[in-house]
């Protein structure tokens, strides 16, 4: 049936023409922003899931700045102590030589006194954005101070250990930051400083006491367990462990906990110092580090004619001295003290070394870190270009397809148009 007032066929290539020009349409958006998702109303789950990894992206990049700002400031501590290392060596050279009796110690002790200053300066200036990673000495504020985190205390407490962001870590719960922790290490020459705080138990150093002539005793660190405000921290930066009685030893026998040391630094550090004074003192007592029993000690060893009988004094509130502290103490200008300064020199490279090893390792990972970093922030761009990035190829062919279909729907249309015209015929 001809109608004048429906045009069924003109509808049909309305209707045509509509879905071609809007098909064009979607065509051209793509080509003109690349993409084949560029809002939600395209694909709501998928435009979701882009937006989410391009967050990620622009995370990640952040990430990777925070990488190479730490893995910079690590390069200079290692590099700092990779020449300090080298100094250390320099004077062990020195003090080798100062063992001869005939060679001029006072010139030779100007050298290492040198050397020493030269350390110094190295270690101030081994800084990085401000932060020195050679510099660990808290010190100066009460346990309460240091547990509470206020005050003088604020910042001890974990402070000797920098993180590094490394990694955002999305699960099924949220997103949470990770981190790379590096142990900061001092390396400076500074004297240490006693506490005067008695909030520390008296049972945190035991043993020893009297012994022998040609007997051995040890003094046990076991650390501050039952003081409830020090918050479970055995150890806190400030605690001051000295070691008296040893007869014909004037000096003292002290170490002054930093942030991050344990009860074996303590004993450790104990030792070292004992060693040395005892050397440099011309008196036959010895120490060595124990670790047979449950608590790391201080092994002495009385080789005197006569008995001695030790004695500890625990403080808290002290400032650690500098990781080569020794240093200054250094004086081959008499025989006694070029004994005791070729006793202290070998463990003094060995703290350099270690620090300039452990550098090493924490920036390696850093590096390799960022690696990664840069390697998943090229895959999930490729993972969001895979899911919304226009098929090029494809939209120029579609393209080409859907003009063909436009032109064809347009003389369509006119033809539809014209059907009524026939009508008329029937009407002459």
């Amino acid at each position: 049936m001809s109608s004048i007032l429906t045009n069924n066929g003109a509808m049909v290539a309305l209707q045509t023409m509509k879905s071609i020009n809007k098909s064009m349409a979607a065509v051209q958006n793509e080509i003109s922003t690349g993409k084949a998702v560029s809002s939600a109303k395209e694909n709501a789950a998928v435009w979701a899931i882009s937006k989410t990894m391009e967050s990620d992206v622009k995370g990640f990049k952040g990430i990777s700045d925070s990488l190479s700002l730490g893995s910079s400031t690590i390069a200079v501590a290692r590099s700092a102590s990779e020449q300090i290392a080298d100094l250390l060596t320099e004077i062990k050279g020195k003090i080798v030589a100062s063992q001869e009796d005939n060679v001029d110690r006072t010139k030779i002790q100007a050298d290492v006194a040198a050397l020493r200053d030269q350390i110094g300066s190295i270690v101030g200036a081994a800084q990085f954005n401000g932060l020195n990673l050679l510099n660990n000495r808290q010190g100066g504020a009460t346990v309460a101070q240091i547990v509470g985190n206020t005050g003088a205390g604020a910042g001890i407490l974990k402070g000797s250990e920098v993180q590094i962001l490394s990694s955002l870590d999305r699960s099924s719960t949220g997103v949470k930051s990770s981190s790379i922790g590096v142990n900061k290490a001092d390396l400076g020459t500074q004297a240490r400083t006693a506490g005067a705080g008695t909030d520390i138990a008296a049972t945190a150093a035991t043993g020893a006491g009297a012994v022998a002539a040609g007997a051995s005793g040890t003094i046990s660190i076991v650390g501050d367990t039952a003081t409830a405000v020090r918050g479970g921290n055995r150890v806190l930066a400030g605690d001051t462990y000295a070691i008296g009685g040893l007869t014909g030893i004037s000096a003292t026998i002290s170490y002054v906990a930093r942030d991050g040391d344990t009860t074996a630094d303590i004993a450790k550090g104990l030792v070292d110092r004992l060693n040395y004074e005892a050397k440099k003192a011309g008196i036959s007592i010895t120490a060595e580090f124990d670790n047979s029993g449950a608590n790391p000690g201080v092994k002495i060893t009385n080789g005197t004619t006569t008995g001695i009988t030790t004695t500890t004094t625990l403080t808290t509130g002290g400032t650690a001295g500098g990781g080569l502290e020794i240093l200054r103490d250094i004086d081959v200008s008499t025989s006694a003290g070029a004994e005791a300064a070729l006793v202290a020199i070998e463990g003094l490279t060995q703290t350099a070394i270690q620090a300039a090893a452990d550098f090493g390792t924490s920036q390696k990972r850093i590096d390799v870190q960022k690696d990664f970093v840069s390697s998943l922030v090229d895959s999930l761009r490729s993972g969001i270009g895979s899911m919304v990035d226009a098929n090029m190829e494809e939209a120029s062919a579609r393209l080409q397809a859907l003009q063909v279909q436009q032109q064809l729907a347009t003389q369509s249309l006119s033809i539809a148009n014209q059907a009524p015209q026939s009508i008329l015929s029937l009407f002459r």
